[in-house]
């Protein structure tokens, strides 16, 4: 993996907590040019990226991360800021349904769910903030199909958003797995999704969500 962060401590810190953890880190940069550079040198299986990186620390680290998911789609991609850049978020999350997450340093409680959304992410999951979710979905408009959804539809469907499988949603909210299986079949009904063109309706569904 590749580890992108302009915190000399929090980087060091990460890196060293991801090898501790088995992981191989491969490169540890500090900015966005240099981020490009090692995934081109060798592309690894994911890459972990800051939004705000130098030189103007804006969003350069995401317009990175957007390049590297567009011309080595392989690679995974999981940014964690202290920051939700909608703009280029949503282009990213619209553009690449596989391999990529999202999460916020000050919401990751535990070290454990840091590292499961990262095994998610190389394997080719989905990983994502509630808070990420709510803010990219906040311009839902009166018209929005999603409106249609009871809120716990809209729980199961900002779960999916999240990466997780129908059993974690079902532990999560309390509810068996065929009852999250039964929501999710409402949710692709009241969304008119079809799996034509190859695409599954669970993938169309979470981009509705995160598009809208």
């Amino acid at each position: 993996m590749i580890l992108a962060e302009d915190s000399v401590l929090l980087r060091e810190g990460l890196a060293k907590l991801l090898r501790d953890e088995g992981h191989d880190v491969v490169a540890s940069v500090g900015d966005a040019e240099a981020l490009l550079a090692a995934v081109a040198a060798d592309p690894p299986d994911v890459v972990v990226a800051d939004v705000r990186m130098p030189p103007s620390h804006t969003d350069e680290g995401l317009r990175a991360a957007l390049r590297i998911k567009t011309e080595w789609p392989g690679v995974g991609i999981l940014v964690l800021s202290q920051y939700v850049e909608k703009r280029y978020a949503a282009e990213l999350f619209e553009s690449h349904t596989v391999g990529v997450g999202y999460l916020l340093k000050d919401r990751v409680a535990h070290v454990g769910d840091f590292l499961d959304a990262l095994d998610r992410v190389a394997a080719g999951g989905a990983a994502f903030d509630a808070e990420v979710v709510r803010q990219l979905i906040a311009r839902t408009t009166h018209g929005d199909p999603l409106q249609r959804l009871t809120p716990r539809e809209r729980d199961v469907l900002e779960l999916m958003a999240q990466g997780h499988t129908n059993a974690a949603i079902g532990g999560r909210l309390h509810v068996s797995q065929s009852a999250v299986e039964k929501h999710a079949n409402a949710i692709f009904d009241k969304l008119e999704l079809t799996a034509e063109g190859g695409y599954s309706r669970r993938v169309l569904a979470v981009l509705r969500y995160l598009g809208s």
